[in-house]
C-alpha cells in the first residue's frame, strides 16, 4: 500500500525510520514552528513577570514562562529522534529578539527563526501582556486541536498532553483580563492592545493555500483548513471579549 493511501485510511507512523522524505520534511517544519514559538513565547512572558501587579499575577506569569519552555523541550525530544541536536538547537536564536513595536508583520522568516508572527513583537505592560495572552491562548486552543490529530503518533500524543496546560494558561489570562476590566481603569488601553494584537495573532493561521492544504491532508498532517481555524478563533475571541466591552476588528 502506498504511503498516502495508508495515511488516508487513518494510518499513523510511530518512528522516524518509517517516514518518507516528503513527510519528514513537513513534519520537521511543523515541529520547528512549534518549538521556536514556545521558546520565544517563554522569553516574552519572562519579561512580563515584573509587569505583574501582585504576587498571584507574578506566579501566573512565572508558571506560563516555565511551562512554555517545557512544552518546547518535549517536542525537541521528538526532534532529536530525527537527528536534531536539541542542545545546540535551543541556543541557535535569540528568543528574546523582538522587532520594533510598530513594524509591519514580517513577510519572511528571520534567519531561519520559525516562530509565529505574534512572537516577533514586544509587550508594553501588564494589560498589553494579558490582552495578547488571551488572544494567542484562544488561537493555541484551536491550533492544538488540529496538531493533536497529526499522523505521527508520538507528536500527536505530546500535543494532546500539552493542550490542557495551554488551556490553563489561557484561563489564567482570562481571569487577569476580567480583573483589569472590573477596575474600570484600563478599558482604553485594553482596547488598544486588542486592536494591536488581533491581526498579529490572526497572521499565525497562515495564508489560505488549498493546494498545500490538500497535500498535507493526504499525509495526515492537516485535517482542518487555515480558513476554518481562523473562523473558529474569531468566534471564540468575540465570545470572550464582547461581554467585557471590548471590540474585535
Amino acid at each position: 500500500m502506498k504511503v498516502e493511501a495508508y495515511l488516508a485510511q487513518g494510518g499513523v507512523f510511530s518512528s522516524p525510520e518509517n517516514a518518507p522524505a516528503r513527510y519528514r520534511a513537513e513534519l520537521l517544519r511543523m515541529m520547528f514552528v512549534f518549538v521556536d514559538s514556545e521558546l520565544a513565547a517563554s522569553a516574552g512572558f519572562a519579561s512580563s513577570i515584573n509587569f505583574a501587579p501582585d504576587i498571584k499575577a507574578r506566579i501566573a506569569a512565572s508558571r506560563i514562562t516555565l511551562e512554555k519552555a517545557d512544552h518546547a523541550q518535549r517536542v525537541l525530544r521528538i526532534l532529536s529522534g530525527f537527528g536534531t541536536d536539541a542542545e545546540r538547537y535551543e541556543k541557535q536564536h535569540d528568543w528574546t529578539f523582538r522587532l520594533p513595536r510598530e513594524s509591519d508583520l514580517p513577510k519572511e522568516r528571520q534567519a531561519a527563526d520559525m516562530r509565529l508572527p505574534v512572537f516577533y513583537f514586544p509587550l508594553l505592560n501588564w494589560a498589553d501582556a494579558i490582552a495578547m495572552s488571551v488572544l494567542q491562548g484562544l488561537a493555541a486552543q484551536v491550533q492544538l486541536e488540529e496538531l493533536g490529530r497529526v499522523s505521527y503518533d508520538p507528536l500527536a500524543t505530546a500535543f494532546r498532553e500539552i493542550a490542557p496546560r495551554e488551556q490553563e494558561h489561557t484561563k489564567l489570562s482570562q481571569e487577569g483580563l476580567a480583573l483589569l476590566v472590573k477596575t474600570g481603569e484600563h478599558q482604553q488601553s485594553l482596547q488598544q492592545s486588542v486592536d494591536y494584537w488581533y491581526p498579529r495573532v490572526a497572521a499565525g493561521f497562515g495564508q489560505q493555500n488549498a493546494e498545500r492544504y490538500e497535500m498535507l491532508h493526504r499525509l495526515g498532517l492537516r485535517h482542518e483548513s487555515n480558513e476554518s481555524q481562523l473562523q473558529r478563533w474569531t468566534s471564540l475571541v468575540k465570545n470572550q471579549l464582547q461581554p467585557l466591552g471590548l471590540r474585535v476588528q
